[in-house]
């Protein structure tokens, strides 16, 4: 009773990882109804008001970078970058990167960001939710943290945002875990089963985007693939490079943009609105688009650069948000520029393919990246030409990037700063 009875340690771990898994599907199911609920409301005034989004969009950045910097500077950006920093000190990053002032003001900032157009996803900041929600239990049990259990809860959110619970597991060991131990192994897959399941048991067996059932002949997968891999590494090392280089240049321009952080934001956010307003298709996640692009619906050539260029405007203005869905999509952008080359395949999978491979291109963790897009579209069919695509392009990204995106930017953050609970 001593070891293991209720007042034990082991018991009262036990219980916070399953409370803490349990409560990570429901947040993230009412993150996500949330945020799909804001972005329809943004995009039916912008339908409605054309030119609103022109006052709108660059306001709305400069109010919520203000709000960011003054009450909560550590949920700027994704969110992963935090919970990366959280595992160096999991105890002080309970009080800070992963408290739940943080992430609850991250995600309200982060709907601010989507009702104003900003091209941003929910998927990084659900997975500051989650280990901010992991945090908490063990706080309330008394169980000490780990950083085990920061990497449980984040990759938890991972499986719940978009009901893959085996991506969960691939991005805990890509991304989350540099050092992948063994003795974590169950802890990390009952939180993500457990979380998953919740997710799934309330909103069905819905895929993110769609069924595809896409295939590709051998003689054109060792084609295409290589090509989309190439094409969609560069292209997501650019937007990595560009990123850190807002982040850590130390040049003239970014020099000004740090010491004038909301003129900066309001610039960035003037761009996101021209371009949103011309094309009607940049705005949010880029989800819609991102879908009808896999089921085939022509789309222009333009969207895979126009959305390159409205995420990496939101993600350098310094928003709460995440760039999982909206690099998602550019990659189906990408992968739209190829399907004229290869008039005689399937479009579906010469799109995800380049999806594949700009996302591998962007975070560097190309299993992460295929188990999502397969998992998603039920694409089984392109495991192996995906898998080549985003082999390569993870390669092709370190020659324009040599620093994975989510390890660099979490050098950014420390567990300073500690908020009150």
């Amino acid at each position: 009773m001593r070891r293991h009875g209720p007042q034990s340690l082991v018991f009262r771990r036990r219980i916070a990882i399953t409370a803490g898994a349990v409560s990570i599907g429901l947040m993230a199911l009412i993150f996500a109804r949330a945020s799909d609920a804001v972005s329809e409301q943004f995009v039916g005034l912008a339908h409605q008001y054309t030119y609103l989004p022109l006052l709108l969009t660059p306001i709305g950045f400069v109010l919520i970078v203000y709000v960011t910097n003054r009450f909560a500077p550590l949920s700027r950006g994704s969110g992963i970058p935090q919970v990366i920093a959280a595992k160096s000190n999991p105890s002080m990053a309970a009080t800070a990167l992963v408290s739940m002032k943080t992430a609850v003001l991250k995600a309200i900032l982060t709907l601010a960001a989507l009702f104003c157009g900003a091209s941003v996803g929910r998927e990084g900041p659900t997975v500051q939710l989650a280990a901010a929600l992991m945090a908490r239990w063990h706080k309330l049990m008394h169980a000490p943290m780990r950083a085990s259990m920061i990497i449980a809860g984040g990759a938890a959110g991972v499986a719940a945002a978009f009901n893959t619970p085996l991506a969960g597991i691939a991005f805990a060991i890509e991304e989350l875990a540099a050092a992948y131990e063994q003795r974590m192994t169950l802890l990390v897959m009952t939180a993500i089963l457990l979380s998953g399941m919740i997710a799934q048991g309330l909103m069905g067996d819905y895929l993110y985007f769609g069924v595809t059932g896409a295939a590709l002949p051998f003689m054109s997968a060792i084609i295409v693939a290589p090509l989309a891999g190439i094409a969609g590494g560069i292209g997501g090392g650019c937007f990595s490079r560009l990123v850190l280089g807002a982040a850590r240049a130390d040049n003239a321009p970014m020099r000004w943009s740090r010491a004038n952080p909301l003129m900066f934001a309001g610039i960035c956010g003037a761009v996101v609105a021209v371009l949103g307003v011309f094309t009607q298709l940049t705005w949010g996640t880029g989800y819609l688009p991102a879908r009808y692009m896999i089921e085939g619906v022509h789309a222009p050539l333009w969207f895979g650069f126009a959305k390159f260029a409205t995420t990496a405007a939101t993600a350098v203005a310094g928003l709460p948000g995440g760039i999982f869905a909206p690099s998602l999509a550019t990659g189906a952008g990408f992968g739209n520029l190829l399907r004229p080359l290869f008039p005689g395949e399937p479009a579906s999978a010469v799109v995800l393919l380049g999806m594949v491979a700009y996302f591998t291109g962007v975070v560097r963790a190309p299993l992460t990246a295929v188990i999502i897009i397969s998992e998603t579209t039920v694409s089984r069919g392109l495991m192996l030409p995906m898998l080549g695509a985003a082999l390569i392009a993870n390669q092709s990204s370190q020659l324009v990037c040599k620093d994975k995106l989510y390890n660099a930017l979490a050098l950014t953050f420390g567990t300073r700063g500690a908020d009150d609970d």
